[in-house]
C-alpha cells in the first residue's frame, strides 16, 4: 500500500515517484499496520481534530510557518505559534480540487456550492432577492457543429423510467439505404455505415467512423475560440432584446457613470451562468441558464424585474435568433490561410425553467444538472493528463493514432510558434547504428552537439518563448493557447461561469463555510484549550489578528494509515449529518437540506 505523499512535491520532472510510504523497519508494513501505529500515539486524538478541516480531502496541502496573533489598533504582538509544535509539524488544508476524479471529497464540496450559486440565481436568496423567481428564465443547450460522423447511440422514444439507467432499444448507429450515395466506403476505402444498436457506455460512442475523414483541426479551433463565440451569442440576443423594447415604445434608461456622465442603456439585460461540458467526441458544448432582468437607473448593480410586457418567450426568440446568427471566421493560419469557421451547431434546445417545483424543467432540476458537470472534466472522452510540454507530449499525441492523440497532435501543430520554420519531429537526425548507442550529431540551429533524438537547447528555448509569448489576438499568435490546453484538448475556459449580477460568488459561499466551522464547536466542553485547525488561521474578531506567515510545505497524507484514519473520520461525520437531516427532514416532511438532485 502506498500513501499519497510526494517524494518531492516541488519536483516537476517526469518520472518523479508521488506515491510512496516513508520507509519502516517492520517487514509486512501495510496501511491497518500503519493506521495502528498512529492510533497508538498519545496525541492521536489531537490529530484528528487536527486534520479534521482536511479529513475527507485524497491529497491535503500542508503548510508550515508562524501564526502571529496581533491587536490590530496598536499593532502589539499578543501570541505567536509555529507549526513545529503541532502534529506533524504543519496545517492540513483541503485541496479544493473541483475535478471528481482527482479528489472526490472536495468535488463534492464544489457541487454542492455549485448548486446553491445556480439555484439562488432562479430563487433568490443567500443575498439575492426573492423576487427573481418572476424573471422570465430558459434552460439553454448550445452544441458544436458536426467535425465529422462519429458513432452515437439515438433514442426516439424512451420507454424508461430513469434515464441514468436507460435500457431503451436504440436505433442503428448510421443506417443508409442501398440506394443511398453515401452508403458503402468513404474516400478512405472505409465502411461510411454503422448498423450497430449501441448500449449505454459503449467505449465507441463518439468516435469517427473514418479517422481520416474527421477534421480534428477544426474541432480542437473550435473550441479554442468557443468561448469567444458564446460571448458574442450574449451580446446578440441582448441587442434583439434591446430592439424589441425600441419597437414596444419602452424608453432607454439613464445611467450616471462614475465619472459623473450620463449614458442611455437598454431597459432590459441578461444576467446567464453556464457550464461547458466535453461530449464523447471531445468537442465542447455549453448548458446555460438565460434570466431576464430589467435596469434600476438608480442603483444599476440592483436586480429588478424586466419591463412590463416582457415574457420567456421573448427571451427564447433572443437566444434563437442570436444562435442562428452569430458566425464568424478565425484569423490566418499558416496551415490555413483563410481561417476556420466557427458556428454552433444544428442542435439547440431552449426549455423554460419554472420555479413553482411544478414542469418538466424545474430550478432544482437544472442546477442540479449544471452543477453535476462543474465537475467533471476529459473523463467523459477516456482522456487523462495534465498540462503537457515539450517532453511528455510524445507520449500523448500521434497524427496516426486514435480520436484522442490525433486531436492532441492538432492542438500541439497549430499551436507551434508561427515562427518556426521547420518543426523538430521533421529534422533529419542520426540513426542509431547499434542497440544502445547513438552518435552525436550537431544541432543545424544553435551548433549543439548532442546524443538526444532532439537538440535540448532548442526545446527548452523554444518552450520558454511560447510560454512568454502574448495570446490575445492583437498583440501575438492567437493560437498559441491551443499548446497550453492540449490536455484539455484545446478548450481553455473555465467550466462554470456567470454574470456578475447573476447571483453570489464562490468565495462568498466558502467564507461563510468557513465562519460556521471556525464557531461550530466553540460550545464544546471537551475542547482541548490551544488546539489549532486548518481554518483557525483565517480567524479575525473585533479585537485581535490574526497573521500567517505560511509556506507550503508538501501535499498529501504521511502514511496510508494516515489517510485510512482520516478519511474514515471524516466519512463517518458526513454520516451522521446526512442521518441527521433526514431524520429532521422526515419530522417535518421536508426535502433534507442541503440534498443536490440528481439530473435527469
Amino acid at each position: 500500500m502506498d500513501s499519497t505523499l510526494d517524494l518531492t512535491p516541488r519536483a516537476s520532472a517526469r518520472g518523479v515517484g508521488s506515491n510512496a510510504d516513508t520507509t519502516s523497519p517492520y517487514v509486512g508494513y501495510t496501511a491497518a499496520g500503519s493506521a495502528f501505529t498512529r492510533a497508538q500515539q498519545p496525541d492521536y486524538f489531537g490529530w484528528l481534530e487536527h486534520v479534521r478541516a482536511a479529513a475527507a480531502c485524497t491529497r491535503p496541502i500542508r503548510l508550515a510557518g508562524q501564526l502571529l496573533t496581533v491587536e490590530p489598533t496598536t499593532g502589539r504582538l499578543l501570541d505567536a505559534r509555529h507549526t513545529d509544535a503541532m502534529p506533524d509539524a504543519a496545517i492540513y488544508k483541503a485541496c479544493g480540487n473541483r475535478r471528481a476524479t482527482v479528489c472526490p471529497a472536495c468535488a463534492q464540496t464544489y457541487q454542492r456550492d455549485a448548486f446553491q450559486l445556480l439555484r439562488a440565481g432562479l430563487v433568490g436568496g443567500k443575498g439575492i432577492p426573492d423576487t427573481v423567481a418572476a424573471h422570465p428564465a430558459v434552460f439553454a443547450t448550445f452544441t458544436a457543429p458536426s467535425f465529422g460522423t462519429v458513432h452515437n447511440r439515438s433514442v426516439k422514444r424512451h420507454t424508461c423510467v430513469n434515464r441514468k439507467r436507460c435500457d431503451c432499444r436504440a436505433e442503428p448507429c448510421h443506417a443508409r439505404r442501398a440506394t443511398d450515395p453515401t452508403a458503402g466506403l468513404c474516400a478512405h476505402n472505409r465502411p461510411a455505415v454503422c448498423w450497430a444498436r449501441h448500449e449505454t457506455g459503449d467505449t465507441v460512442i463518439g468516435r469517427p467512423l473514418c479517422l481520416d475523414c474527421y477534421d480534428h483541426d477544426h474541432q480542437v479551433v473550435w473550441n479554442l475560440f468557443s468561448g469567444k463565440l458564446w460571448h458574442r451569442t450574449k451580446q446578440a440576443a441582448e441587442r434583439h432584446l434591446a430592439h424589441l423594447a425600441r419597437q414596444r415604445g419602452i424608453p432607454r434608461v439613464e445611467l450616471v457613470t462614475p465619472s459623473g456622465k450620463v449614458r442611455k442603456v437598454a431597459p432590459v439585460r441578461l444576467s446567464p451562468g453556464k457550464v461547458a461540458e466535453l461530449q464523447a467526441r471531445a468537442a465542447v458544448h455549453f448548458h446555460a441558464i438565460a434570466r431576464l432582468d430589467g435596469v434600476n437607473p438608480a442603483d444599476p448593480d440592483a436586480i429588478v424585474p424586466p419591463p412590463p410586457g416582457f415574457s420567456v418567450d421573448d427571451l427564447i426568440d433572443a437566444l434563437r435568433h442570436a444562435a442562428a446568427q452569430i458566425a464568424y471566421t478565425t484569423p490566418p493560419h499558416p496551415d490555413r490561410p483563410e481561417g476556420w469557421p466557427i458556428v454552433w451547431g444544428e442542435q439547440l434546445d431552449l426549455e423554460p425553467i419554472t420555479t413553482s417545483g411544478t414542469g418538466e424543467v424545474t430550478d432544482s432540476l437544472v442546477a442540479g444538472y449544471l452543477a453535476k458537470y462543474a465537475t467533471k472534466s476529459t473523463e467523459v472522452t477516456g482522456h487523462h493528463s495534465v498540462r503537457l510540454d515539450a517532453d511528455s507530449i510524445g507520449d500523448y499525441a500521434d497524427p496516426d493514432g486514435d480520436h484522442i492523440a490525433r486531436l492532441i497532435d492538432a492542438c500541439w501543430r497549430i499551436g507551434r510558434p508561427v515562427g518556426t520554420p521547420v518543426p523538430l519531429s521533421q529534422r533529419p537526425r542520426d540513426h542509431r547504428p547499434a542497440p544502445g548507442f547513438v552518435k552525436r550529431w550537431e544541432c543545424p540551429d544553435c551548433g549543439t552537439h548532442t546524443r538526444y533524438a532532439a537538440c535540448p537547447v532548442c526545446i527548452a528555448a523554444r518552450q520558454a518563448a511560447l510560454d512568454a509569448e502574448p495570446t490575445k489576438p492583437a498583440t501575438g499568435n492567437p493560437y498559441a493557447r491551443l499548446r497550453r490546453w492540449a490536455h484539455m484538448l484545446g478548450y481553455g475556459g473555465h467550466f462554470l461561469t456567470k454574470a456578475r449580477r447573476y447571483s453570489v460568488t464562490f468565495q462568498l459561499l466558502r467564507d461563510t463555510r468557513v465562519s460556521f466551522r471556525r464557531h461550530e464547536h466553540e460550545d464544546q466542553a471537551d475542547e482541548q484549550p490551544g488546539t489549532l485547525r486548518a481554518v483557525d488561521h483565517l480567524d479575525e474578531d473585533d479585537t485581535t489578528l490574526i497573521v500567517g506567515t505560511l509556506t507550503f510545505a508538501g501535499v498529501g497524507w504521511h502514511t496510508t494509515g494516515d489517510a485510512l484514519l482520516a478519511n474514515t473520520a471524516a466519512a463517518m461525520a458526513r454520516e451522521r449529518r446526512t442521518t441527521g437531516r433526514e431524520e429532521l427532514a422526515h419530522e417535518l416532511n421536508t426535502t433534507p437540506a442541503g440534498t443536490v438532485p440528481a439530473a435527469a
